[in-house]
């Protein structure tokens, strides 16, 4: 049997990351600990994004069905919810310069959770991103319809041309 330091230097060899022991047992030097106080964030790896480019000349058909789509393709399940199903009730009726204003919300922030805490007013929207769009989700986010959002919507809405 191997012994539990054994098992460590096995695993740290084939993964190629660091290990340390720490008090509830091994831990990644690369994974995440959690907003621990004594955590000084020097372990966190930063991936830099590339910076949020508007696409200009866009057909506004075409523009519609791409903010569909990353609409309901989220990095978290909760925006993918709240942004189709703001997406399948005002895309199609949004002017240009709201589309726009769109566009940047959902696509210039590089984390959605800053996007869900702008929607429900957990946090303040910084300036750069409040708007007439942001106010028509924040609305739209406080359901006052008391609706069911319990799933995005069925994707019978994506044939936008037709509405």
């Amino acid at each position: 049997m191997f012994s539990a330091l054994a098992a460590s230097r096995l695993v740290s060899g084939l993964c190629r990351v660091p290990w340390r022991q720490a008090a509830a047992g091994t831990l990644s030097v690369r994974g995440y600990r959690g907003d621990s106080p004594e955590d000084s964030g020097r372990d966190l790896i930063e991936i830099p994004l590339p910076p949020w480019q508007e696409k200009t000349g866009e057909p506004l058909d075409i523009k519609r069905r791409r903010l569909l789509y990353e609409s309901r393709k989220r990095g978290m399940l909760e925006n993918c919810i709240l942004l189709s199903l703001f997406a399948k009730q005002y895309l199609n009726t949004m002017t240009e310069a709201q589309l726009q204003q769109y566009d940047k919300l959902i696509n210039e922030p590089s984390n959605d959770w800053d996007i869900y805490y702008w929607a429900t007013e957990a946090q303040p929207t910084p300036p750069d991103y409040q708007g007439e769009v942001m106010d028509m989700l924040q609305e739209f986010t406080k359901n006052r319809e008391q609706e069911q959002r319990l799933r995005a919507p069925d994707l019978e809405y994506l044939d936008v041309a037709k509405q």
